[in-house]
């Protein structure tokens, strides 16, 4: 089942914006959604972080998000 826009449809801002609607409804769909719901959350969440990805693939990473950076601190 189709859910949504295409995310390769969506503008840079669109995309980023649902992104973080997405992040917003995380925990109260873990907490309280039907398994279905939660399910599809999911995978409508895979579905944007991969567009992003796919738009992004030499986005800018954080050093201290790194092994390295980990263990410096």
């Amino acid at each position: 089942m189709a859910m949504g826009v295409n995310p390769a449809d969506l503008t840079d801002e669109d995309l980023l914006r649902e992104l973080g609607h997405l992040y917003e409804t995380r925990m109260e769909a873990l907490r309280h959604a039907p398994d279905q719901a939660y399910a599809e959350h999911t995978q409508r969440t895979a579905q944007m972080e991969a567009e992003y990805l796919r738009r992004r693939p030499a986005r800018e990473i954080d050093p201290q998000r790194l092994r390295e950076g980990a263990r410096a601190r």
